[in-house]
């Protein structure tokens, strides 16, 4: 049965920092359970691991597909489960970072999404309600649901809404690995505080410029990719809608408030929390769990 450790953690804690730390001591590669990354040119707004640390250590799922392709919950496990057999018969241990909730609960808990992931038919009624409609919705048919996902991302809620209409939620078989699921954190004023500054540099390092880039290619916020914190809000600058200070404002705000709905989701998991400053009890949690036969 493979091993795989799973580095989890909101946005801005500072995971990939400790997997490239642990792939390099434990002779692993990442693979990244990110639902941005996974576009090209979409580096500086998903904070996209440097060629730098990518030449570390070596990472998948990362620049696999261009802006305008769709990426489901079914196409990442697929990929995923794919990669974990492959990096373990090279006698190398993978480790999956991220905080996409659905990827990770689809990994551990064994998730049978059936399919393609895509009913088209189904999709597209449920693309004709409004927000809240999908909202209602999915408070009577998964309410548990309604604290994990963006519910002002319409996208988001019609796949959760569409997941628990077909009844692809409910865990179907146990997942075939060992794993130890580890999730980063830090009080959550210190985090909000690095979100913000995450974002001021964000700014810095060409966001604007990078969207722009996008924009003429032809993407707007209809695209997967392009409704993704940091792009939506910068489209919308760019747009007219807003001026770039509330641009600024509202990245950090949507950002803080996604990092809440994470630690929300971690909560919910039966993993190991550990501050990200005890890095002592990080290696040696993962050391057990490595050596443990």
């Amino acid at each position: 049965m493979n091993k795989v450790l799973f580095i989890l953690g909101p946005t801005g804690v500072g995971k990939s920092e400790v997997a490239i730390k642990l792939a390099q001591m434990f002779d692993g590669e990442i693979i990244s359970a990110d639902s941005v990354q996974v576009f090209r040119g979409l580096d500086i707004g998903s904070a996209k691991v440097s060629k730098k640390e990518q030449e570390m250590v070596k990472h998948h799922a990362i620049d696999i597909l261009n802006p305008n392709e769709r990426f489901s919950v079914f196409d990442y496990v697929k990929l995923t489960k794919q990669l974990i057999d492959e990096i373990s018969l090279r006698g190398k241990l993978p480790i999956i970072v991220g905080g996409t909730a659905l990827y990770v609960k689809a990994l551990t808990e064994g998730y049978d999404f059936g399919g393609d992931g895509e009913n088209t038919e189904l999709r597209k009624n449920l693309e004709k309600l409004s927000e809240q409609e999908l909202v209602e919705k999915l408070k009577e048919l998964a309410p548990e649901k309604v604290d994990e996902i963006d519910l002002k991302n319409k996208r988001r809620l019609i796949r959760a809404v569409q997941i628990a209409i077909e009844g692809k939620s409910v865990a179907k078989e146990k997942p075939n690995m060992q794993f130890l699921v580890l999730a980063l954190t830090c009080p959550r004023e210190q985090l909000y505080e690095k979100i913000n500054l995450r974002v001021d540099k964000m700014m810095e390092s060409g966001l604007v410029d990078e969207v722009k880039r996008l924009k003429r290619q032809g993407l707007t916020k209809a695209d997967q990719s392009m409704s993704a914190i940091g792009y939506k809000e910068i489209l919308s600058y760019l747009d007219g809608e807003i001026n770039l200070d509330e641009a600024i404002d509202l990245i950090k705000q949507h950002t803080r408030n996604y990092a809440k709905r994470q630690m929300t989701f971690i909560r919910s998991l039966n993993c190991h929390q550990v501050l990200r400053s005890d890095e002592s009890k990080i290696i040696s949690l993962v050391e057990e769990f490595y050596d443990n036969k």
